[in-house]
């Protein structure tokens, strides 16, 4: 089955029916992410409507968050006993079906759960996405990568506009409508085109324990990293870092039979991409946390014009993201992530610099563009690189991998760059508040580029298919 790919890898061809494949796997990433945030518009409606108080209808977009997470551990174990195929059509099916149920929904408690339900289907979709690229694209992923990434970046940023036109012209039940056409669509594009992968299936049995104690450990930190200021929060930060080392100890003993087979970070060039990976997450949900507030509360930018202020960031992203197939047949994945890196640490220490002296528009778009282009220029590449240093069979666990590490990154850095900003603001001014914040994002930035000096210095076309 995988004679026909293998002589494409060598003649540099792209495996034939690839843009195909990726377009069904954009497809269920983009629908996963874009419920992440298209709900959030509809809060006040949502309380009125079902006569529940902030504090509970905001369930309806936390509980969702945190189910993402809640299925990711499953996410190896699945494809190697039913196959990729199958779970794919799985979580399709599963998140259409539990859109519906949101949709007539008729309390917040059964919405809440509705969303519960949804969220554990659509924490498969964006992971899903990954590998199946990973596995039919080999050694070409650079350059078939960024039409998966694109969505994932588009997604979040469309949610609440998307939101905002239904909301305006209908109920909040359309918002959950609107998946079903979209579902529908994307299983039948499935089944057309994924391919049969029954012959890669090695079943093997479920680590319940490594489950039991990973699952709970990862959305218990995102809780506590999301509460970190109050008691509850830090207690499940304890309670995730106990269950973190638990299931390290009982992983390392269980060898491939864990749920993740820890020597995979044995490997320096895949431990060095998840690291990377975290750190790269991290600075993203930073920087996107501190941008508006420093905008709104320090520049007296209006809530409704820090959209338009930011677009260059995402500018700079999709002006680096299709190039990157091309960038890395030229050159090596560590050139090119490390002068990615470079050019994000010049655009936020541009920032630290206008935060200090006063906002300059043109100032401000240099900085945002250089960040969204450094940072589009390490992620694809780092990820391919990844990929390509475990065996082809090990790349469902290292999905899993890679995704945990992202997950967790996002809410690690930007706690501690909130708890920074939080401690600073009683004893100095706005200016050198911010200044000093984003000169602390400067640093995680830093330490980001020191991970891509130890990336392969071959170029990822000559990387392991």
């Amino acid at each position: 089955m995988d004679t026909a790919p293998a002589q494409q890898q060598e003649t540099g061809q792209l495996p034939a029916g690839i843009w195909k494949i990726v377009s069904v796997a954009a497809i269920g990433s983009f629908m996963s992410q874009l419920d992440a945030t298209i709900v959030n518009v509809s809060l006040p409606d949502l309380a009125g409507t079902l006569h529940a108080p902030f504090s509970v209808i905001q369930w309806v977009v936390s509980g969702y968050l945190l189910a993402l997470a809640l299925t990711l551990p499953l996410n190896g174990w699945l494809v190697t006993r039913i196959g990729s195929r199958a779970v794919y059509l799985l979580c399709f099916a599963a998140f259409t079906i539990t859109s519906g149920l949101c949709a007539v929904a008729w309390s917040a408690p059964s919405l809440i759960v509705f969303r519960l339900l949804q969220g554990m289907a659509g924490g498969l979709l964006a992971p899903m996405a990954q590998m199946t690229v990973a596995r039919v694209a080999g050694r070409h992923m650079p350059r078939v990568a960024s039409a998966v990434t694109m969505p994932i970046l588009l997604a979040p940023l469309l949610g609440p506009v998307v939101a905002g036109v239904i909301l305006s012209v209908a109920s909040w039940r359309w918002i959950f409508l609107l998946n079903l056409p979209f579902g529908l669509l994307a299983l039948l594009l499935a089944i057309l085109f994924l391919p049969d992968d029954q012959d890669t299936i090695r079943p093997r049995p479920l680590d319940v324990i490594g489950l039991v104690l990973l699952a709970p450990a990862l959305t218990a930190f995102l809780y506590g990293m999301d509460h970190a200021r109050l008691r509850i929060g830090q207690t499940a930060l304890c309670g995730a870092l106990l269950l973190f080392i638990a299931y390290f100890c009982f992983a390392r003993r269980k060898g491939d039979l864990a749920l993740i087979d820890l020597r995979l970070f044995n490997n320096a060039t895949f431990s060095t991409s998840a690291a990377i990976l975290f750190m790269m997450n991290g600075v993203s949900f930073a920087g996107q946390m501190l941008l508006p507030v420093w905008l709104i509360h320090a520049c007296r930018v209006s809530p409704e014009r820090t959209g338009l202020f930011i677009l260059p960031l995402g500018l700079g992203m999709f002006c680096t993201y299709p190039l990157m197939g091309r960038l890395t047949d030229c050159f090596s994945i560590r050139r090119l992530t490390s002068c990615g890196a470079l050019c994000a640490i010049a655009g936020t220490a541009l920032l630290a610099v206008l935060a200090h002296t006063g906002l300059g528009i043109g100032g401000l778009v240099i900085a945002l563009f250089l960040r969204g282009a450094g940072m589009g220029a390490v992620g694809i590449p780092t990820m391919s690189a990844g990929y390509a240093a475990v065996r082809r069979t090990d790349i469902p666990m290292a999905t899993t991998a890679l995704n945990i590490m992202q997950r967790i990154g996002g809410p690690t850095l930007t706690t501690l760059c909130a708890t920074f900003l939080d401690w600073r603001i009683s004893t100095t001014g706005v200016s050198e508040i911010f200044s000093e914040t984003f000169s602390l994002l400067c640093i995680f930035h830093i330490v980001l580029f020191l991970g891509t000096l130890r990336l392969p210095r071959h170029r990822a076309g000559a990387a392991r298919s």
